[in-house]
């Protein structure tokens, strides 16, 4: 069971990987290198070392190779420095960006508008790169050259270092096609930030509600009853009464909080009721692991 569990995984992340990788070349081919939006990214110096060689090289060096020429000095010496388990999947990702780049074709999908490049790019993007590290892998650039750094500036995170580098990449966008495009850049960056991030996380989102309460335990029995959901019960201190106090715990969907909540009004009007929102839940009721 272990062995196929495993493999079906190892199916399902080749998967992702692939899509993934397609739909951040698709974004860049189709969306940013159009309007010469630039959004950080070996993919972005891409972007402009196309533009400043155009009528020197044709219609300019492609994406895809500037992309794989500048990711191969990176992997060299993250192969010395990390080993080559790091970076297996890396390289994989890598290839196929660069391959998508190379296959699709560029067309301009917005006609040159930057807030639709903006929001359907980084949409586009978000969810392209979210396929992509939930593959447990990444398409190098500057999130291996920042792994790479931090491995010395090790006060600093990745995620930081990160920032900093596609920070002046942007920052040439601006000096190269000026500052509207790096304006709308910045947005497409935090669109695919909270797009990504959201792919990651899961949008399946529940609701945790701490119940205090002198009728606990009718309050308990009529959810375990109703709502046939797990409650727990924690030991509390009220610090201003000096009182032993049991709080009611438990985790329901968005829509079930609204029956919690009419339960304990029902049961105790004076009861003392938080909600607040559980991003992640994983087990019996709610979402499997590993998916």
């Amino acid at each position: 069971m272990r062995q196929i569990f495993y493999k079906r995984t190892g199916i399902r992340d080749t998967i992702f990987l692939i899509l993934g990788t397609g739909l951040v070349a698709a974004s860049i081919q189709c969306i940013y290198d159009p309007i010469h939006m630039v959004t950080g990214g070996f993919t972005g110096l891409s972007i402009i070392v196309k533009n400043l060689t155009q009528g020197i090289i044709g219609e300019g060096i492609p994406l895809w190779i500037t992309n794989l020429v500048l990711n191969v000095p990176v992997f060299l010496f993250a192969w010395r420095i990390k080993g080559k388990r790091f970076i297996g999947r890396t390289i994989l990702g890598t290839l196929l960006l660069s391959a998508w780049l190379y296959v699709i074709p560029g067309i301009d999908l917005t006609q040159g508008d930057y807030t639709l490049a903006a929001i359907f790019g980084g949409c586009i993007g978000g969810v392209g790169m979210g396929m992509v590290l939930m593959a447990k892998a990444t398409t190098g650039g500057t999130d291996m050259v920042a792994t790479l750094l931090q491995h010395r500036l090790r006060h600093y995170s990745i995620v930081q270092i990160m920032q900093v580098l596609d920070g002046l990449i942007v920052l040439c966008g601006f000096y190269v096609f000026g500052i509207r495009a790096a304006l709308y850049a910045i947005v497409a960056i935090f669109i695919t930030t909270k797009v990504s991030d959201g792919l990651m996380e899961g949008f399946k989102f529940s609701k945790a509600a701490y119940i205090i309460s002198d009728k606990y335990e009718l309050v308990a029995q009529t959810i375990l009853e109703d709502l046939e959901r797990g409650v727990t019960g924690l030991r509390a201190k009220g610090m201003y009464s000096g009182e032993e106090k049991c709080m009611l715990y438990c985790v329901v969907s968005p829509k079930e909080i609204v029956r919690v909540k009419e339960i304990v009004r029902k049961a105790d009007p004076n009861a003392f009721v938080i909600v607040s929102d559980a991003r992640e839940v994983l087990g019996e009721g709610f979402q499997e692991y590993g998916k």
